[in-house]
């Protein structure tokens, strides 16, 4: 294994600046408002990002969203399942039919294709779908 050598002069004021441009701190998530914060902040990353997995801020949605999935898989947690099985209960937890997600998802077909799991959910969608049952976008993704 190949040790790293670290600079401390030089990493320490990069991250001073990195975290001091960000609107939350980037780091272990350790209580409600940091999670709260943590969720917009992913969630106004996938307004930029997308499903563009080639965009020059994706791999900070990935650890933003790392970090939120890791305080919910010790806070709440929620048992891991593909996306459209996640999305089947919440429909049947709200007693919901596919076609009271149109204005989230689209037509009652695209909500079909995605519950028998033929169709992912975008980032676009799991956003929509997070603020309609309360969840954080990352169950969708």
């Amino acid at each position: 294994m190949t040790s790293l050598a670290i600079n401390p002069a030089t990493i320490a004021p990069a991250w001073k600046a990195f975290q001091g441009a960000l609107p939350i701190k980037i780091g272990a998530i350790h209580n409600e408002a940091e999670y709260e914060g943590a969720v917009a902040f992913m969630n106004s990353l996938l307004d930029v990002v997308g499903d563009d997995e080639e965009h020059e801020l994706a791999d900070l949605l990935y650890l933003v969203g790392q970090l939120v999935e890791d305080y919910e898989d010790t806070r709440h947690a929620i048992p891991a399942a593909p996306p459209h099985e996640v999305l089947r209960f919440l429909l049947d937890q709200h007693d919901l039919k596919q076609n009271d997600l149109a204005a989230e998802i689209g037509g009652q077909s695209v909500v079909s294709e995605i519950l028998n799991g033929k169709r992912e959910i975008n980032a676009r969608q799991a956003k929509a779908l997070a603020a309609r049952f309360g969840v954080s976008a990352a169950a969708f993704l």
